[in-house]
This record gives C-alpha cells, structure tokens and sequence, in this order.
C-alpha cells in the first residue's frame, strides 16, 4: 500500500530505494502536523528527572552543553536566538508522539528506537554532525534549513562539547515546514538550522554496534556459564623460574576455556532480552489499587487492554519478550500474544486472549500494561 508518509511509495519500495541507501525528502508526509505536543508540554518534560534533555546553544562561535532536568527559570533565561531543547524518548510520556513513532511499523519494532523532540529559537541547532543511525526528521510548526552531505570527511572540533563536524561540505539543501519530512541513512552528515521558533520530531531507530552487542552478549553467557572441574596438574615438575608462567599452564587454562560454547538458541534468547530491555532511566508505575485478578479478567473481557508506552514487546517462536523477560506463550494464547505484540492494544477478550490472562495478570500488576484504553 502506499503511503503519503513515504511520499506515495510502498513500504516494500521505499526499503528497497532509500533505506540505508540515500536521503528522501518527503513535502507534506503528515498533512497538517504542527507537533505531536505543545511547547509548554516539551518543557515540562525537560524539568522532570525521569526524562533526558539537554540544551544546546552557540554564543560567538562557541557551542555549550547542558544536560536536565531544568528549573522554569533556566529556561526563560535563554536568549531569542541561536539555543535548542531536545527532549528524548517524548513518546513514552505523549500518547500523540507514540502514535506517531508507530505510523512507522513498516521497520521492525525491534529496531525502533524513540522519538526525539526538538525545540528551536531562530538560528537554533546542534550545528552539522552524523549519527550511526537511520533517522526520519519530522517538522512541526515553524521551518527549519536542512543542509545535508555524503561526505567522509569525520573530523570533529575538539573544543565543542558535542560531535560537531569541522569540515562540512553540504550537497544539497531543503527549508522544512510544517508536516515536511526528511529521511537519512546512518552516516550521512546533516545540518538543521532554525529559521522561526519551530519544533522538528526525530523518530530514530537502534543501531548498536558490534563491540557492544559482544559485550552485552559475553555479559549474558556470563550468568549462565557452568563448567566442572577446577585446575590441576599431576605432571608438575620443578620451575626453574618459580615466578615464570610456563607454557603447560597456558595450554591447560586454555583448554578448560575452549569447552566454553554456545548455541543458537541462546543467540535467539539474548537478541530478545538485549532488544526488549527498556533504557535505564525507564521505571514502570505499577497500578496503585490493582485490580484482582477476577476483576481484571472482567475489565479485559470489556474494554481489552492497552500497552504500556514504555513497554517493550517482542517475540519469536512460542516466546515472548516483555522489557527484558523472557516468558513461554500459552499455545491457545499465541494469537492474542501475537496481536498485542503488533497493535500494542487489544480490543475486547477473545477465547484467546482468556487463556493469556495468568502472563497478562502479572504484567498488569508490574505497570507493564492497562486494563482498558490508554490512561
């Protein structure tokens, strides 16, 4: 089906075309989009502790850093021009920025990252820069000039608190207004410079790279390595260097460490738990007077349930993967898993949905999901 967001193109096309491939400037994606949240909300979100925010500003040349929560007053202490906002993860806090994170489902939830608000004075910016990863830049009220380059070149100034390219070479250039939208593959370098007060919202998506997957997964083997035996040596014989490590010990230890291994399946397991794991400042709120589960299954069985907005939900195979946890689908349940795992929503229980109320029970109690529609 094609969609305005792409420009009138496929999803299948629009992969095939441009995705990690090269830039696409879409006018008029969302039609009549002003922002998924108001100025106002943007800063209250940026003066709570639980949300990531930074202020970027320029003042004669020289770029400065500041990372939230801010009070009231920092803000309105800000100048007129030249200064930018960004607030992280806006759409676990605004239902209209999750809904907008999910019009891009035709990318896989487990590559999807957050959406990231952007609030700017004119002459507002970061100032040129790459990321590692595909971003689609959204424009709300007021424009923002976009200059945009393929460039190799990855020097950065080493006295701006940020990665900010020393030699950018733009190739070409766009103004953005409202509803506009302007995709980029990883790496490509980019420079977006306010020209009103405007908001721009950037739906990023996850791209880790390969020493930390490594990591990460050598974490994860860590907690389940399980190896008998302890060192020995019945042959010793009489070091000539008592403080020399010999080579016998090392083909020993070396041994003992080459029975280390691992399987597909534990690949599959860390993948899901690795991608579900929410950030670390995310912290769920379980319902205050919960529900029992007799009441629960009667609220599910009228108004369905809805996810969480921080929630994570992936699956694979007869798992499910819910902020990190790894947990068995009940067979007759698996349509329903399956479903909320898509829509993130169900709509009144079906027979299905019944036989998952035990794993959905306990992810209600632990403020992963809702009984009924969004709070």
């Amino acid at each position: 089906m094609k969609l305005d967001l792409l420009g009138g193109l496929t999803p299948r096309a629009f992969l095939a075309r441009y995705w990690q491939k090269q830039p696409l400037l879409v006018r008029g994606a969302v039609r009549g989009f002003r922002g998924a949240a108001s100025r106002h909300a943007l800063f209250s979100l940026s003066q709570r502790d639980d949300v990531e925010s930074r202020l970027v500003a320029r003042k004669r040349g020289r770029w400065s850093l500041r990372h939230g929560p801010f009070e009231r007053r920092d803000l309105a202490a800000m100048p007129r021009r030249d200064w930018t906002l960004l607030v992280q993860g806006v759409n676990e806090f605004i239902p209209e920025a999750d809904a907008l994170m999910r019009r891009f489902a035709f990318v896989p939830y487990a590559r999807l990252d957050d959406v990231m608000a952007s609030y700017a004075v004119p002459g507002g910016g970061v100032g040129p820069h790459f990321d590692s990863y595909d971003v689609f830049l959204l424009q709300g009220f007021g424009r923002r000039r976009w200059r945009v380059s393929a460039q190799t070149d990855r020097r950065f100034d080493a006295r701006a608190p940020l990665r900010i390219l020393t030699h950018f070479r733009p190739e070409a250039e766009w103004v953005l207004e409202p509803g506009d939208m302007l995709y980029l593959p990883p790496g490509y370098a980019h420079d977006g410079v306010a020209l009103d007060e405007c908001t721009t919202w950037s739906i990023g998506f996850r791209a880790a790279d390969a020493t930390e997957l490594a990591r990460e997964f050598l974490n994860f083997l860590a907690d389940r390595i399980e190896l008998s035996g302890t060192y020995a040596d019945p042959g010793l014989a009489p070091p000539r260097h008592p403080a020399a490590i010999d080579d016998t010990m090392i083909d020993r230890i070396a041994a003992m460490l080459d029975r280390i291994a691992w399987r597909r399946t534990d690949i599959e397991r860390f993948v899901g738990e690795y991608l579900s794991e929410p950030k670390a400042r995310v912290v769920f709120d379980p319902p205050r007077r919960p529900l029992g589960p007799g009441r629960f299954a009667a609220a599910v069985r009228r108004h369905g349930l809805t996810l969480d907005a921080r929630t994570l939900l992936l699956f694979r195979g007869p798992w499910i993967y819910a902020n990190g946890e790894r947990h068995a689908m009940p067979r007759a349940a698996r349509s329903a898993l399956v479903a909320l795992c898509d829509r993130r929503r169900l709509e009144a229980a079906s027979a299905s949905v019944a036989a998952g109320l035990p794993l959905l029970y306990s992810w209600y109690r632990a403020g992963y999901l809702h009984a009924g529609p969004p709070p």
